[in-house]
């Protein structure tokens, strides 16, 4: 595992239920702000390691294709959810 890797991990297990960030803040609190991205592809390489459904893109949007199951699990943790985007984020 990278160091990068190591610190975006760390970030992801601290998230509490309820709790809706970015991928850019995610990036930004393990030390690699503007590297979103990368956290998006770690969470699709990481088959469900981390509580990705905690994590959306920057406007509030759910995962395109797992909407329906990122939906569903954001709701059991009371964040509304609207079509295909967070109704109201959780700041961390």
């Amino acid at each position: 595992m990278t160091v990068f890797q190591e610190r975006v991990a760390d970030v992801l297990e601290r998230l509490a239920p309820g709790e809706v960030v970015t991928y850019g803040e995610v990036a930004a609190e393990a030390g690699y702000p503007g590297a979103g991205r990368a956290v998006g592809r770690l969470l699709a390489a990481s088959h469900g390691e981390y509580p990705w459904w905690r994590v959306v893109a920057a406007g509030g949007r759910l995962v395109p294709g797992a909407e329906r199951e990122q939906a569903r699990r954001l709701r059991a943790e009371g964040i509304r959810v609207e079509g295909s985007r967070v109704g109201t984020m959780a700041r961390r």
